[in-house]
């Protein structure tokens, strides 16, 4: 007899599934077992309304979230980005597989790189976060850029630039590579010049934290390089108290000799969207070898970023 097929729940779009995919095969192989899909359309991919204002990243996790609560689904993928940084005591992140490319890149039309758009070029992404770095990086560098703010999924973005109602979209380089599309990207963004969003190019493989099978079996899928360098990003996102709509980027990366790791360095970064006012620090210590370390990471380098008047430049806070 065939064992039960484990069904992991999903979003619906086409990112969505190419990434489930990807995790529904990897534990396909660990655990020998059937796993089906379970798409779910989820209140962030039905509203029209910028991110911003319906309430930034639980729109994507909570009706995924309540599927899993319900035993509708075994465990369910997330973009890491998109799940609040608060994480509820009955659900348990049981892997967070090895992190796709976590920088942002451009797909322009005339002109495929950033540093080389022309005066006025309109530039669309829906992250306030891009927009503060793109519009600083301008200012710095003497570009005049209108940055324009748009939602939809990869192909509706690109769209707009093959339509010619944009000059260049900013994505995540994880999304395009994993619907495929990555021969489409015109210019890799420099870290140095946009740092990604917390968590960005990772996933997060969630189910019941009473579930103790599947949560051994998922671990197998755990990469804990990642684990620590997300959690360290996300742990700067919290002490900033910033939800998805706040201009926060964080990317932490691993340093060595090439044989060895030796330090992880963190680098954050909160600024006004119109580029303004920029606060950007960054940090090194050893890599850590705990969830609390981690943690610690990202809460030192928020406090030194709240010192220097990181508070002021994100807005009114949603309470």
């Amino acid at each position: 007899m065939t064992e039960k097929a484990l069904r992991l729940g999903t979003r619906r779009s086409k990112l969505a599934m190419a990434q489930s995919g990807q995790v529904a095969e990897a534990v396909r192989q660990v655990t020998g077992r059937p796993v089906e899909l379970v798409p779910i359309t989820t209140y962030g991919d039905t509203s029209r309304e910028h991110l911003a204002q319906i309430g930034g990243t639980g729109v994507f996790v909570a009706a995924l979230r309540e599927a899993l609560a319900r035993g509708e689904v075994d465990f369910a993928v997330h973009s890491l980005k998109d799940i609040p940084t608060t994480q509820p005591d009955e659900l348990v992140v049981a892997a967070i597989p090895v992190r796709e490319d976590p920088r942002d890149v451009m797909v322009g039309r005339d002109v495929p790189k950033f540093t080389d758009l022309p005066r006025g070029a309109r530039v669309g992404t829906g992250s306030p976060r891009r927009m503060a770095q793109l519009n600083a990086y301008a200012r710095a560098h003497g570009m005049e850029i209108e940055t324009v703010p748009i939602r939809g999924n990869v192909d509706t973005r690109i769209g707009y630039v093959r339509s010619g109602e944009l000059d260049a979209v900013v994505l995540a380089a994880a999304g395009m590579n994993r619907v495929g599309r990555s021969e489409e990207v015109t210019d890799f963004l420099s870290v140095d010049t946009v740092l990604p969003a917390p968590g960005q190019g990772a996933l997060a493989v969630e189910c019941t934290a009473d579930n103790a099978p599947l949560i051994a079996a998922l671990a197998e899928l755990d990469d804990p390089f990642t684990r620590a360098a997300v959690t360290a990003e996300r742990s700067l996102l919290a002490a900033l108290e910033a939800g998805c709509s706040a201009p926060v980027g964080a990317l932490a990366d691993l340093l060595g000799d090439g044989q060895t790791v030796k330090e992880m360095r963190l680098r954050g970064v909160v600024g006004t969207t119109d580029g303004a006012k920029l606060v950007q620090l960054s940090t090194t210590g050893p890599v850590p070898e705990t969830h609390e370390a981690a943690m610690a990471l990202g809460g030192e380098l928020a406090t030194e970023m709240l010192a220097q008047g990181a508070a002021g430049l994100m807005g009114e806070r949603a309470h």
